[in-house]
């Protein structure tokens, strides 16, 4: 009997949110069932209520919000994972990820996680090129993390350069392979 596969996707605070929107509709018809879990500063490029009926799941926004079932939020997401996607992914949560910080949901998440972790960078190219930034995804990729490069193209700014998101055919090649 095949078991359903169970994709966490990390929204975070990137103007290439509504990307992550496509690829919830992808990753749903592809028969995946996605459990989107959102940071605070992403919720105030999007409601949650989108994601929820996109992926006929809850969505998780906050550490401290009351729980569904009594479990430990955080851990019970991370088992149940097959894979953690994080798309888009700021400068902020690859940085927080290297550092093993965990302030928020999806960090934890990620810090508890046994499942691969993916990760689409999506940011301002001087903040994608910075040497930290780059140092940071170096870091993670000699642990196992794995990304999605961002590609070229117009960035929120009006500048062009690298930094957008993966197209999300792309992202969801990749993901995929990560499963």
């Amino acid at each position: 009997m095949d078991k359903t596969k169970n994709i966490i996707l990390g929204v975070t605070a990137s103007i290439a949110i509504y990307k992550a929107c496509d690829l919830v509709r992808r990753l749903r018809d592809a028969g995946y069932s996605v459990t989107v879990v959102m940071t605070k500063e992403a919720e105030e490029l999007i409601k949650p209520i989108v994601f929820q009926s996109l992926s006929g799941n809850n969505v998780y926004t906050g550490m401290f919000s009351d729980p569904e079932e009594w479990e430990i939020e955080h851990v019970s997401l991370a088992d149940r994972a097959d894979l953690v996607l994080v798309a888009p992914a700021t400068a902020n949560i690859i940085a927080k990820v290297t550092a093993g910080i965990c302030d928020d949901l999806l960090t934890c998440i990620i810090s508890a996680t046994r499942a691969p972790v993916l990760l689409a960078p999506a940011m301002n190219t001087n903040m994608y090129q910075n040497k930290i930034t780059q140092n940071n995804i170096k870091a993670l990729k000699s642990l196992g993390y794995k990304f999605v490069e961002p590609r070229e193209g117009k960035l929120a700014c009006g500048k062009s350069g690298i930094g957008c998101l993966a197209e999300v055919e792309d992202i969801e090649k990749k993901e995929k392979n990560s499963l």
